[in-house]
């Protein structure tokens, strides 16, 4: 029996380890411990409401079995068998370097140690190769070598703005003055989105190592971690990578014995999304209100208390070692255009494996889609992706075989984003969607500028006016105007980009607009007010089924006979229409 490696994936691991804790008993019980080995997982690739399983080196994957099932799991492990009827075929491999598999879609190199090592345990990535590109950079390098690696790698800020990383250390190097700060934004708020959290949780010291290379060729002695309070197991996974970054004399006075001095505190905000704007973020670090301030002064110029400052993202601190360590030539080598590198996708919605994927930039939708995640959910047709957040915009089928990068995604409406990517099929209505990501954008609007305080509040009610039956086609003119104008006058990138799914939508969707304004009717069934329910006689057998789920008692017949939906009761909850096995709820 070959070496096997079991990494456990379970949705709370604070509540529950039961699969974890069975694995290690068997494993103990049958004294293999020196033949199989037992992780706990921060990070399987998918995402489920229940436990996951992978095993190495075969990158066997098992999923929706049952507690009683792993019995039969454990033996085709110490077998080197596999149970089909649990196999999970999705697209997920992982060098142990960053190099990109000859048989994967995907390539890692943010996500390269993410869930294969104990991000409590820094020995673990210091095997892996970890604090290699520090000490080459603090021994081997000039600031200003650092900052033209990054600067010729082509690295673009990850966090939704795209612009150049190398050239914003560049311009606040460049500024006078001794004391200049660095910032991690860790406020991840994108609904659906979970790139940055699973890369603190599951591997803390690349952005440490990331924060310091920057803090370096910068000439910064202090850095700070915003993040959000409700991301709990990141906050202890990083204060434990940094106290441990401290004992090993990698953060402090005097790094590896150097003239250099560089620490980092964390900073947790309340949740605010406007407060991932970077201005609104200096101002809560500050202990000020986050709201965004006018630019510029830019913050390389007038940042942190009035310091230059350089902000970077995440995902984008996780690509600095890997840049300095293999070269920028390696770096700007994968990707497309003026996009180099790879992306981190939050891959939700509609799609039978969503999980999380890191591809090369130029990989196309529909491989993301269909090619990764296995295809839209229940086989149904595809009707759009939404990139790019609540900021972003929707994308139907025709682009589904165009290149995802910055330039490309511009061009037809939409942004990069942070990441998220919600994929939509035939039964979602746009128009509901877009009301979605209005409420969302209405309710983290910090409210300072009118243009994104009333334009978007305005927004939202035109098009709730429509969802409910009352639209005109005037509607549509005022919501373009609106849109617009917030994205003119709009103090901050929130309020520019809130129309933007709208905008989107109208110029792709237009007809189901159309078709709620002026036959008021939603095909989908997602707008309630405009939909009915009826039974078709000749499919009804009277089984009862219909009138048993219905909340309000609305559906009335004789059994084995055709029954009736009194519209004037029915509050159009769908539960009839879900029920029905015989397909004879008709829905108009």
């Amino acid at each position: 029996m070959d070496n096997q490696y079991i990494f456990v994936w379970e949705p709370d691991p604070s509540k529950s380890k039961a699969v974890y804790n069975y694995l290690v008993k068997k494993v103990n019980d049958r004294n293999l411990g020196d033949k199989v080995e037992v992780f706990k997982s921060t990070y399987i690739g998918l995402t489920s409401s229940r436990p996951i399983i992978r095993i190495l080196p075969n990158d066997t994957i098992y999923k929706d079995f049952e507690q009683e099932d792993l019995g039969e799991i454990f033996e085709a492990i110490s077998s080197g068998r596999k149970v089909n009827r649990f196999l999970c075929e999705f697209e997920s491999k992982i060098a142990p370097v960053p190099e990109k598999d000859s048989h994967s879609k995907q390539f890692k190199i943010v996500l390269r140690n993410v869930g294969y090592l104990d991000p409590e345990n820094i020995d673990e990535y210091i095997r892996r190769g970890g604090y290699k590109a520090m000490e080459k950079a603090i021994f081997q390098m000039k600031p200003e070598e650092i900052i033209k690696e990054v600067k010729e790698s082509g690295l673009r800020g990850r966090g939704g703005a795209g612009f150049s990383t190398g050239l914003k250390w560049e311009l606040t190097r460049e500024e006078p003055g001794e004391e200049k700060y660095v910032i991690c934004n860790a406020d991840e708020g994108d609904p659906g989105a979970y790139m940055d959290r699973s890369v603190l949780e599951g591997d803390p010291h690349s952005v440490i190592e990331g924060m310091i290379i920057g803090g370096f060729a910068v000439g910064c002695k202090e850095g700070f971690i915003y993040i959000r309070a409700e991301y709990p197991l990141a906050i202890e996974r990083l204060e434990k990578a940094l106290a441990s970054a401290r004992e090993y004399g990698l953060l402090g006075k005097n790094i590896l014995g150097s003239d250099f001095n560089f620490d980092i505190e964390l900073r947790w905000g309340a949740g605010a999304f406007v407060c991932g704007e970077e201005t609104a973020l200096m101002a809560s670090i500050e202990g000020r209100r986050g709201n965004p301030t006018p630019r510029p002064p830019f913050p390389s110029q007038s940042g942190l208390w009035k310091k230059p400052t350089f902000i970077n993202n995440v995902e984008t601190w996780a690509n600095i070692a890997p840049i300095i360590e293999k070269g920028s030539s390696w770096f700007s080598s994968i990707g497309v255009g003026k996009s180099k590198g790879t992306k981190v996708f939050a891959v939700t919605g509609k799609v039978k494996n969503p999980g999380l994927i890191e591809v090369p930039m130029g990989t196309t939708l529909r491989e993301i889609i269909y090619d990764i995640s296995g295809g839209i959910l229940g086989d149904k047709k595809f009707k759009a992706v939404q990139t790019g957040g609540p900021g972003g915009g929707v994308i139907p089928e025709k682009f589904l075989d165009m290149s995802v990068d910055y330039e490309t995604l511009q061009s037809i409406g939409s942004m990069m984003g942070s990441g998220g990517l919600i994929v939509m099929d035939e039964d979602d209505c746009m128009v509901d969607v877009n009301k979605f990501y209005l409420q969302f954008s209405v309710d983290e609007s910090c409210g300072k500028c009118s243009p994104c305080r009333i334009g978007g509040k305005q927004l939202l009610d035109t098009i709730s006016k429509i969802t409910a039956g009352n639209g005109d086609m005037k509607d549509v003119q005022k919501i373009r105007n609106i849109s617009m104008a917030m994205q003119k006058a709009s103090l901050c990138a929130l309020g520019q980009t809130t129309p933007n799914p709208v905008l989107s939508a109208l110029q792709y969707f237009e007809n189901e607009y159309i078709e709620h304004i002026t036959h008021k009717k939603c095909l989908t069934g997602k707008c309630r007010d405009l939909v009915q329910y009826s039974i078709i006689p000749e499919k009804c057998i009277g089984c009862g089924v219909c009138a048993m789920k219905c909340p309000v008692k609305c559906i009335s017949g004789e059994k084995k006979k055709p029954h009736l939906i009194d519209g004037n009761k029915c509050v159009k909850c769908g539960e009839c229409f879900a029920s029905c096995k015989f397909s004879a709820i008709k829905r108009s």
